[in-house]
């Protein structure tokens, strides 16, 4: 399967969002905010969240971290901000962490700063992916082989990836026009059905299913103290 999108922020300013599906493009991944500029939220974030899940668009998000961002705890910190901005919402696509501002010359503490973002979103339950250009990101400033099983979203204009080899989603060009939006737009194709596993596991905001709902069972319990026995069933809360 191929599922044609686009990723937008404040510089797409006010889409028409019909149009834009009605154009044949399948998905759309939204700026939340980041922190390359402060810590902020994207000012076209609920607009574009709201317009676009109004005419049934599938959207994921991202959040683009700044050039600090080079420790676990930098990570855990950005995706804590990350979080705030996602609830009460729900995302068919996955949510990325951003990457393209750090130095290269601090390669492992960032590789070590994306997965701690990654499983800061995951224990909240979402399905978090990685974003990052195929040279001067996943080969310049990050640790590939330490990210491989996660869901990848490579940048490459032109032409395919070349060094990253394994991806859900390409992003394939930065001047891309749909309708619907006036000026260029960033273009992706995705080769996964990520809306099918993010509802099959509830994350990104959907209910989990009934079969991965444990029923929490009582337990007998019984204690002896004092020379006396004590017994009585016990509830997880």
């Amino acid at each position: 399967m191929m599922k044609k999108g686009i990723d937008v922020s404040k510089y797409q300013g006010n889409i028409a969002w019909k149009q834009v599906k009605d154009s044949g493009i399948d998905f759309a991944i939204i700026k939340a905010g980041g922190s390359d500029d402060g810590f902020y939220t994207d000012p076209t974030y609920e607009a574009n969240y709201k317009n676009a899940k109004a005419v049934g668009m599938p959207v994921g998000a991202y959040y683009i971290v700044g050039p600090y961002c080079v420790s676990k705890e930098d990570g855990i910190a950005d995706a804590k901000r990350f979080l705030k901005m996602l609830e009460g919402k729900t995302f068919e696509y996955p949510v990325y962490i951003d990457l393209e501002l750090t130095s290269p010359t601090t390669k492992t503490g960032t590789t070590d700063a994306v997965i701690a973002f990654c499983k800061t979103m995951e224990a909240a339950g979402y399905f978090c992916g990685i974003y990052a250009s195929d040279i001067s990101g996943f080969k310049d400033r990050l640790e590939l082989s330490r990210l491989k099983t996660r869901a990848l979203w490579v940048a490459s204009y032109g032409s395919k990836p070349t060094y990253t080899k394994s991806y859900g989603m390409w992003q394939k060009s930065s001047t891309g026009r749909v309708p619907g939006i006036v000026g260029d737009v960033d273009l992706d194709e995705c080769y996964v059905d990520y809306t099918a596993i993010i509802k099959s596991r509830g994350d990104n905001g959907f209910p989990k299913p009934a079969a991965l709902v444990q029923e929490k069972k009582p337990m007998k319990v019984t204690v002896e103290y004092d020379d006396h026995t004590y017994s009585g069933l016990l509830e997880e809360q």
